[in-house]
């Protein structure tokens, strides 16, 4: 279930060319859970898990655990 759920966490990404987060968010939309409850499949998936943190760190909804390289 876990591997399914990434997958298609990935397919929507290309296809529609979103980032993971709103991804996450579709496939929620589209398959009537709420995004809540697929936290715990998030947390079970290491790859899933920590693009979906670099992506909340982009945007400073997390505070960022390593420091960024800014561009000179």
């Amino acid at each position: 279930m876990i591997e399914a759920f990434a997958h298609e966490i990935e397919e929507i990404c290309w296809m529609k060319d979103v980032n993971y987060m709103d991804a996450v968010i579709l496939w929620c939309e589209q398959n009537n859970y709420e995004v809540e409850s697929v936290a715990l499949l998030i947390k079970k998936d290491p790859v899933l898990r920590d693009k979906i943190r670099y992506e909340a760190e982009l945007v400073n909804l997390l505070k960022t655990k390593r420091g960024r390289i800014l561009p000179i």
